[in-house]
């Protein structure tokens, strides 16, 4: 069983979302440079995030993205299923043809199993997630590094523009 880059990516921006939305719209390239994802992957994700009413844009000077719902109201089913991933165990995709076209001896336990995942994704809701110390946690130090880059890169264009003068 696999869930792939986008379901993950998914997740972890829309955690990122929640976790900085009482600070207003967040934009984009905020989530790209704290989670190290590429700003048109998250502007692939977003457009699919939105179109499933998880979140909504803001447009103009200080907009971004906004969660659509309460964080308690958003589970990790939903986005992933928003982003058109499948958690799916079974070799054949849950098409039951996994032996020559027909059911093998093994697809209901891995069907069963598919089911039990997605039932524990859905049983975790935002909200719960951005509540736990170790989420804060590394939340928090994302935060700092991040500052601590926009220093430097204001350090060094200040040196650039004054070695320009």
């Amino acid at each position: 069983m696999r869930l792939t880059t986008k379901g993950r990516y998914a997740v972890t921006a829309m955690l990122d979302l929640a976790l900085h939305a009482q600070l207003g719209p967040v934009s984009l390239a905020d989530i790209s440079a704290r989670q190290e994802i590429s700003l048109s992957y998250l502007e692939q994700l977003f457009s699919k995030l939105r179109r499933c009413e998880l979140v909504s844009s803001v447009r103009g000077p200080g907009g971004g993205y906004r969660l659509s719902r309460e964080m308690a109201e958003i589970n990790v089913a939903q986005i992933i299923d928003a982003v058109n991933e499948k958690v799916d165990a079974t070799n054949c995709g849950g098409e039951a043809n996994c032996q020559d076209g027909n059911v093998c001896l093994t697809h209901h336990l891995w069907a069963d199993l598919s089911s039990q995942i997605h039932q524990f994704l859905h049983d975790i809701s935002l909200e719960a997630l951005v509540s736990k110390p170790d989420v804060q946690s590394v939340s928090a130090r994302q935060d700092r590094m991040g500052n601590e880059r926009i220093a430097i890169e204001g350090a060094s264009e200040k040196i650039a523009v004054s070695q320009l003068s």
